[in-house]
């Protein structure tokens, strides 16, 4: 089940910040923790003003660390960096929920139930699991603990717009995140599109 605690209550720490230079720009880093649930952060610039760059981004271990082309997670990633990057200010809050939020060996299950031929909602599905799992409720603390209240959103998905949007967080603008295509994604990308109402273009 989804998480039902308004963001408004929801009790948070703080834990570290340090310099994070990358090659998209120099960046500050942040980690939160809400109980058991953990949220890292990258900034860069200052935030307060107009409606920042903002990307709320769901660990991938598979693509983001291996490259794998199953999905376009990396690729996401990569693109909303770069587009801060370019921007001078924005934020990436990168959260701990792998697979949609069904953890990390659960995603491996549900890719093999994916070579015997379900998509990636009937995987999760099989598995016991809704399509999505995730929240929004820390990254819209996390959001308001910048003093941000209104955000250009890097995202291709609806149901995360008015998620935000629930927990007080305007998203003033949706900025698509779409990179390059590849066949090997080219499956996962359409049953996000036509299950799960994905903005994309080209399927």
């Amino acid at each position: 089940m989804k998480q039902s605690l308004s963001s408004q209550s929801l009790s948070f720490t703080q834990v570290a910040e340090a310099d994070f230079p990358t090659r998209f720009g120099h960046f500050r880093i942040y980690g939160f923790q809400a109980g058991a649930e953990e949220a890292v952060v990258l900034r860069m610039g200052d935030v307060s003003g107009p409606p920042p760059l903002v990307r709320v981004h769901s660990q991938c271990l598979t693509g983001d660390v291996f490259h794998s082309l199953r999905c376009d997670c990396r690729a996401q990633l990569e693109l909303a960096l770069e587009m801060i990057g370019r921007d001078g200010r924005g934020l990436l809050i990168y959260e701990n929920k792998e697979g949609r939020g069904i953890g990390l060996l659960n995603k491996l299950r549900a890719y093999q139930l994916q070579d015997q031929g379900a998509d990636t909602v009937e995987a999760n599905e099989q598995l016991g699991f809704e399509a999505d799992l995730r929240g929004y409720q820390l990254p819209a603390a996390i959001l308001r603990h910048f003093g941000v209240g209104q955000v250009r959103l890097l995202s291709n998905n609806p149901e995360k717009i008015q998620a935000l949007e629930r927990e007080g967080v305007r998203v003033a603008e949706r900025v698509p995140c779409q990179p390059k295509q590849n066949p090997a994604s080219a499956r996962y990308l359409h049953t996000k599109k036509n299950k799960l109402g994905h903005l994309l273009d080209g399927f």
